[in-house]
């Protein structure tokens, strides 16, 4: 084990011993005061016989070879005491600690070899005070309206936002719900933030809307009932998807959407096929021919309207094109709700039997829906003390980013790059290991940020070079101690094809 590797030496770098055993924590702005045998405020910390160790162990991720071989997730218990094999091994910024306050290099820059290429993985815990997560919830229920609060606990920890193709999205966090507001908004932001990122369950209330429970890869529940299908397409696309399957089966069918409403005989699908015009206009403002928008105000009902009979939207039909007799279909966008008529001598539309051949299709429409799930996509800026640990002039980092030439991990997991300046990071919290995610009292959140490029990149950039170590050295120095897992295999590995 090298001095710059040891308890000892870590610890006089990232901590300050007071009198009576105290040490002082500077691993966030709060520079907690730890007796001996205790832990800091954020639990991540803590006073180990007058040494700052991180309380959690460093995340070594290794990938088996053709899938196979096995590993175990904690080698202080159950390490069979095997080495690693440093070529297939990934140092992660879990459980690594951080570079507050800015001036220390990286808690760990680990050279190997892969492909040829000497790289090095530069690692840390960044903490983020301008973060937040993109929340997306596949239904078509109306949640609430655009930019309106999202409020839990009695506090806003976010907005409704624009919604997207057959799902809601909120946006949760960010700077000024973190720190622009009280003590208690910014303490039920950062909480509710942590439980997203980790998997948990967290109920949200919108005003004018409705109450959502949001777990990451579950399905969302909405005034308490659980969402199950996420719809097929807009009134319209569902109209062009089954125009086929519906000919010579029904005279008209009208599917409901709170977004684009669509009527078929009017619809293109239905002129291209020569259907017979069914006479019938829905309310709401006409777009095109066979797509209306705004037939109701949007709610809880049939296809994201507030609507529960159908008929309602039906504004009048024509008795010089419709007749007795006809066969009306209404269908939700994703087929969970469905109505059969057929038109009375008067030209009402009656409930009736549906037939096999049309109930066939509405359960196509269910079986073409996906399962309705919540995604959770953390979002934040790594900003001057992630940078300055990796290098003494941050910005060729930024530049580096932005160009491709280094990549940037959350945990390993993949993280998508915004464009422009910064680092602007983003990331699937599924996709990231577990445990991945912490707080500080500031408040913040705590998360793991990797950055892989070619050694002679790194020293180009004014990387932190005297601070390097192998992974070989690593795995001999913390390998009894760390917690190892298997990678997983959805996650691209980060060290392929560096340029």
């Amino acid at each position: 084990m090298t001095d710059s590797l040891s308890t000892a030496a870590r610890s006089a770098k990232f901590g300050a011993a007071e009198g009576e055993g105290i040490v002082r924590c500077d691993a966030c702005p709060v520079l907690c005061r730890i007796r001996p045998g205790r832990a800091g405020a954020c639990s991540r910390y803590a006073n180990v016989e007058g040494q700052l160790v991180r309380t959690d162990p460093v995340l070594l991720m290794q990938r088996t070879v053709d899938g196979g071989g096995k590993l175990v997730e904690f080698a202080g218990t159950d390490w069979d005491g095997q080495p690693l094999d440093a070529s297939r091994t990934f140092i992660t910024g879990v459980g690594s600690g951080t570079t507050y306050p800015d001036y220390k290099p990286a808690p760990f820059i680990v050279s190997s070899q892969h492909e040829g290429v000497d790289t090095v993985t530069v690692v840390t815990e960044g903490i983020f005070s301008y973060c937040g997560v993109k929340v997306k919830i596949d239904t078509d229920r109306h949640l609430g309206p655009e930019a309106a609060p999202v409020m839990v606990g009695g506090e806003q920890v976010g907005h409704v936002t624009t919604a997207e193709y057959g799902s809601q999205m909120l946006s949760i966090g960010g700077v000024r719900h973190l720190t622009g507001g009280s003590k208690k908004e910014g303490n039920v932001t950062c909480d509710t933030l942590l439980k997203l990122c980790s998997g948990e369950a967290v109920e949200m209330s919108i005003p004018g809307g409705h109450s959502v429970i949001v777990q990451a890869n579950a399905a969302p529940i909405v005034d308490g009932k659980p969402e199950e299908r996420m719809r097929v397409g807009c009134g319209s696309a569902t109209v062009g998807i089954f125009a086929k399957q519906w000919l010579g089966n029904v005279d008209e069918v009208i599917v409901v959407d709170d977004h684009i409403t669509g009527v078929l005989t009017e619809h293109q699908a239905g002129r291209v096929l020569d259907m017979r015009p069914g006479g019938i206009r829905v309310r709401g403002r006409k777009s095109t021919p066979g797509r209306y928008f705004q037939v109701a105000n949007p709610g809880l009902g049939w296809g994201g309207t507030d609507i529960s009979d159908p008929l309602s939207i039906i504004q009048k039909i024509d008795p010089a094109v419709a007749w007795p007799g006809m066969r009306l279909l209404l269908t939700s966008t994703t087929g969970e709700d469905a109505l059969y008529c057929v038109l009375d001598d008067n030209l009402v539309p009656v409930p009736a039997e549906m037939p096999d051949a049309v109930r066939l299709v509405v359960a196509r429409i269910g079986e073409n829906c996906e399962p309705s799930l919540c995604s959770v996509l953390f979002m934040a800026g790594a900003g001057g003390s992630l940078r300055a640990g990796v290098s003494e002039n941050p910005v060729l980092l930024t530049r580096s980013v932005a160009k491709g030439e280094t990549r940037v991990t959350l945990g390993g997991a993949p993280a998508y790059i915004w464009a422009g300046g910064g680092i602007t990071v983003m990331a699937d919290v599924t996709r990231m290991p577990k445990g991945s995610f912490g707080y500080v009292p500031t408040p913040a959140i705590v998360a793991p940020i990797e950055f892989t490029l070619p050694r002679a990149l790194y020293e180009k950039l004014g990387g932190h070079g005297g601070d390097i170590v192998s992974m070989d050295e690593m795995i001999r120095a913390f390998a009894s101690d760390a917690r190892i897992e298997p990678w997983p295999d959805g996650n691209p590995w980060p060290k392929d094809r560096l340029r």
